[in-house]
């Protein structure tokens, strides 16, 4: 279904001016670094080069927002999480969707012009850490190119969305997956990969975007030493990291994956990329105390060459899942009394960074969220001041981390004005309980963590997850990185919330995990207009200009890691009808959204609890490590995938044919016969059937924060 309000005279006008645009031929270097000259067009990921996110355009101002309306929206065919940022050129909008789809829609009516679905086997879902999201397109010269969640990577004809070229950037036996949007420089398509958890190697990888062939390759960890890679990032593996490792981890992937974050500097000819978390998070189970590079890094290279420049590592064997794979804005600062071309990420570990882009040196690093992990960060050595109980696994003993993995910012997109010369970021404060597993073993199918995440396996009563729950918050954060101090902030009712956008028409835009979709004055924060978009909203927003109106368009639908593994109740992620769309706005829209589905479940009657405290807290840990990430921590959905407490596949041995025969392997639901025997399995099901039994009883006494 399609809602549709706009006139036969604008839409004449818009095709008319539309027509005179420059269209997608038009798009290389030159174009994405002069994009300023093209406003009304949103050309590349974050718009331009220096991924500030920030738009020219003022038709819609700190003035008239409010009288912003709904211009149109097109539904998607999946419930599952969106994370992209469509592109805009010449009057059509581009998108990637869940399950690395690609869709092409009139930019003034919503009418969909094309679409291709590369059929990523659902299987490879499993594989995918934190839902089976995709963030966005490249365009280069007439081409779009996707990275499929699979590996491939496609060149599509930007007119008909056929497929020009394909080829893989992993092998199909392993168990990375691409969610990242690719970037075009000089005529290369540069991609990275995730699968830090998986026993996986990090890279990235550059390919001729002409041909599809492979240019070069960095890996970010070492490898075989008897195998050196030949390639531009052999050296500084060989020189400068290799000695930060044990010997023979490399046989274990060691993580350090790019499934996002690379961003070009025209000006100084640089690529920049951050790095993920070790493999597994444990850093015990990595061998001896080391730096381990270049995990959660930021590294300098060629773009022509991939020749390693610089990197600067934010956390020194890392053991918290704190990656630098966030977001990276680049500006031109007056810093100190004089003007610094910086570097600026507000990574997972909660500080805010400003480095030297050209060489790396470390300006400034505050906190940005409460920390507990550091004491700050020394501008000297570049390195953050530990607090002893944060190491885990040196103490042996449980610590509750502010941040947790979930971080103080993940990779919702950020945003930058130089109008204002504010930062504008989505924080969370989510803390996380880090306890090792001293039995952990590394296995093929599963994350890989070496902790302990059985829940409340030893809590009957679940208080510590309800009291988690009950402290998770997140905000939008206006943030000055000069000052290095917060400016103001707007509260929201959970983390995780969407990416942002900021004009010069003095107007942040944002949505949140409830839902909503609003605006506020950047340079103030004053809340200036919120619209219902009946579903969280985790992507960031764009603007465009299409003959004499101007749009706000955003993608709509939760998931991702906080999505499927979190379980807030109260959200509307938990929603069963989650309808995920690509909404448009512009002054005076009158299109409205359908009602929602009235929110219904079926009946909760699991079989009766009967088995021991022993199994039901075996069931538990199993279920922490391969289960919980797609089916909610302590067996709580989202909505995004099936509820566990509710199916009746609790009271049949089809429950086996599902977990342990991969009937459901089309679905995403592989077998885990692999890394379960029979008895684990039914173990999972007792812990499930106790859990089921508990939120049963809690329901009855209406006092249940888990019960979804």
């Amino acid at each position: 279904m399609r809602g549709l309000r706009v006139s036969s005279i604008v839409v004449g006008l818009a095709l008319m001016l539309g027509a005179c645009h420059p269209g997608p031929s038009s798009v290389d270097g030159r174009r994405i670094a002069e994009a300023n000259q093209h406003p009304g067009d949103w050309v590349s990921y974050g718009r331009t080069y220096d991924e500030q996110r920030f738009s020219p355009l003022t038709q819609i101002d700190d003035g008239n927002v409010g009288r912003l309306g709904l211009a149109w929206f097109a539904d998607l065919d999946t419930n599952r999480g969106q994370e992209a940022t469509p592109l805009e050129i010449g009057g059509v909008i581009y998108t990637t969707t869940a399950w690395s789809k690609v869709e092409a829609y009139d930019a003034t009516t919503g009418r969909q012009i094309w679409s291709y679905d590369p059929k990523v086997p659902g299987d490879w879902g499993v594989k995918a850490c934190c839902d089976v999201v995709n963030r966005g397109l490249a365009m280069w010269k007439g081409k779009l190119y996707v990275g499929a969640l699979d590996g491939r990577l496609i060149a599509l004809d930007a007119k008909t969305g056929r497929p020009v070229w394909i080829t893989r950037t992993f092998g199909q036996d392993t168990s990375y997956a691409s969610t990242g949007a690719p970037r075009v420089v000089k005529g290369r398509v540069i991609i990275g990969t995730g699968g830090a958890e998986y026993n996986q190697r990090g890279f990235v990888s550059a390919y001729d975007a002409e041909t599809g062939r492979l240019d070069w390759r960095f890996y970010t960890v070492p490898g075989d030493p008897s195998k050196p890679d030949r390639q531009p990032s052999d050296q500084p593996l060989r020189d400068i990291a290799a000695k930060t490792w044990a010997p023979g981890t490399w046989k274990v992937g060691g993580g350090g994956t790019v499934w996002d974050t690379i961003v070009y500097d025209p000006k100084l000819d640089l690529l920049y990329f951050g790095t993920d978390n070790g493999d597994p998070w444990n850093q015990r189970y990595r061998g001896v105390r080391g730096d381990n590079l270049f995990l959660t890094s930021i590294i300098a290279v060629r773009p022509e060459t991939g020749k390693y420049v610089w990197h600067y590592q934010l956390n020194p064997g890392d053991e918290w899942d704190y990656s630098a794979v966030q977001p990276i804005i680049l500006a031109d600062l007056k810093i100190g009394g004089r003007t610094r071309q910086v570097l600026m990420q507000a990574p997972k570990n909660g500080f805010f960074y400003v480095l030297d882009r050209k060489t790396g040196e470390l300006l400034s690093a505050k906190n940005y969220v409460t920390v507990n992990w550091a004491k700050g960060i020394d501008l000297k050595t570049g390195r953050p001041i530990e607090t002893p109980e944060a190491r885990y696994s040196d103490t042996g003993k449980p610590w509750v981390g502010v941040p947790g993995p979930l971080g103080g910012h993940s990779w919702n997109p950020m945003a930058y004005s130089p109008k204002t010369g504010l930062v504008y970021l989505p924080a969370n404060e989510a803390g996380f309980p880090y306890q090792e597993d001293p039995a952990f073993k590394h296995e093929p199918l599963g994350e890989n963590l070496g902790l302990d995440l059985s829940g409340g396996g030893k809590d009957p009563d679940y208080a510590a997850q309800k009291a988690q729950l009950a402290s998770l918050k997140g905000y939008l954060l206006a943030w000055d990185p000069v000052a290095q101090k917060a400016v103001w902030r707007a509260d929201h009712p959970g983390p995780a919330n969407g990416g942002v956008v900021v004009t010069a028409g003095n107007v942040v835009f944002e949505g949140s995990y409830d839902g909503k979709f609003a605006a506020w004055r950047a340079d103030t924060g004053k809340p200036l207009w919120s619209f219902d978009a009946q579903a969280p909203i985790m992507a960031a927003p764009m603007t465009y200009q299409v003959g004499a109106v101007q749009y706000v368009a955003v993608m709509t639908c939760g998931g991702g890691a906080f999505g499927l593994s979190a379980g807030l109740p109260g959200l509307k992620s938990g929603h069963p009808h989650q309808l995920c769309r690509l909404l448009a706005f512009d002054l005076g829209g009158q299109a409205k959204l359908p009602p929602l589905p009235a929110a219904s479940r079926p009946p909760l009657n699991p079989p009766p609890a009967t088995a021991t405290a022993e199994v039901v807290h075996q069931g538990a840990e199993l279920y922490g490590r391969y289960c919980g990430i797609c089916h909610g921590g302590s067996a709580v959905s989202a909505g995004v995938t099936p509820d566990l407490r509710y199916t009746p596949l609790l009271a049949s041995d089809g429950f086996f044919d599902v977990v342990l025969g991969g009937a459901l392997r089309s679905q995403g639901m592989v077998s885990f016969s692999r890394v379960l025997t029979h008895d684990q399995a039914a173990a999972v099901r007792a812990y499930l059937i106790q859990r089921a039994n508990d939120t049963k009883a809690a329901q009855a006494k209406g006092e249940d924060l888990s019960a979804g």
